[in-house]
């Protein structure tokens, strides 16, 4: 099975594993600090039930409930997040922090962070990936603004990791203990589920060529085009089959396209129609996107009409 890295670079039963031992990096997994990795597994620890640590002391620990919250929380900025075959995606991540007078949100070793993950909840997932720790300014004695970016390898996915993703978020102050190895009593650790969801979508293309250019007024222009999506498994463009996208014009001097007809993409994801040529202006294939790729629309492909 094909290792899906994240924070603790886990997935499935790696995920289980990885609470009884420290935190394992996939060798092309992103290189977190080693406290938001700690963290994750300590909020990990008070959600689940499973000890995250090694030591006795850890083993018999509890985490106590932190008197913290999250609202307000956005994923790239409430956007869907487009995933090529290549670039690394930094996504940002904003939330509000609001916290007991007590507790130091700006401490060393306090952690705060968004985690998007599939499965049934936060206490059981399939697979995850954590935002870097957060960074916050306060608004008040009690809240705070924070700021976070969540990174995605192409590499990293399969095109079955396309689709929602859910989130939630977690705060841990490990109050002086070793993050590594922590007597859990002394941690406090505030777990939050379903604060918002997002999608991951394979970019998509989409091309067009109208000819014969220059053209004769009622001739007939064939317009052909292409479109395809990413394939994070091989890292390269597919055609993306059987899908309906229009076919529409903009006269010159227009700032608006008017549908013509709607076709559908073939076995490869090519496009290929006929329509009458009357007068100058721009031809294109719009696409109107699925849950896991969006939408999008090629530029204009100018014919003059004689």
């Amino acid at each position: 099975m094909r290792i899906r890295a994240t924070v603790a670079a886990v997935t499935g039963a790696m995920a289980l594993s990885a609470f009884v031992a420290p935190a394992a990096l996939a060798a092309d997994g992103p290189k977190v600090p080693a406290g938001v990795a700690a963290a994750n597994k300590a909020a990990h620890s008070a959600t689940s039930g499973k000890a995250a640590f090694s030591s006795a002391a850890a083993d018999t620990g509890t985490p106590y409930a932190l008197d913290a919250t999250f609202s307000n929380v956005k994923v790239n900025k409430g956007k869907n997040i487009v995933i090529g075959t290549t670039a690394v995606v930094k996504s940002p991540v904003s939330f509000t922090l609001t916290h007991g007078a007590d507790v130091d949100i700006h401490a060393a070793d306090f952690f705060s962070a968004v985690e998007l993950y599939r499965g049934a909840d936060f206490a059981n997932e399939d697979e995850w990936i954590d935002s870097t720790n957060a960074k916050c300014t306060d608004t008040s004695a009690t809240a705070a603004n924070c700021t976070a970016t969540i990174e995605i390898d192409p590499a990293w996915l399969l095109n079955a990791d396309a689709g929602n993703w859910k989130a939630g978020a977690f705060a841990v102050a490990f109050n002086g203990e070793d993050p590594d190895n922590p007597n859990l009593d002394n941690v406090g650790v505030a777990t939050q589920d379903n604060v918002t969801a997002t999608k991951f979508q394979r970019r998509s293309t989409l091309t067009v060529n109208a000819a014969p250019e220059p053209v004769k007024k009622g001739k007939t222009i064939t317009v052909t085009g292409k479109l395809s999506r990413a394939n994070w498994e091989d890292g390269h463009y597919h055609g993306y089959t059987n899908q309906p996208v229009k076919l529409q014009f903009r006269k010159k001097g227009s700032s608006t396209y008017t549908t013509l007809k709607t076709i559908k993409t073939n076995s490869t994801g090519n496009l290929k129609t006929t329509t009458k040529a009357t007068v100058d202006g721009y031809f294109r294939y719009s696409f109107a996107g699925t849950t896991t790729t969006p939408a999008v629309s090629a530029t204009g492909d100018f014919v003059d009409v004689k």
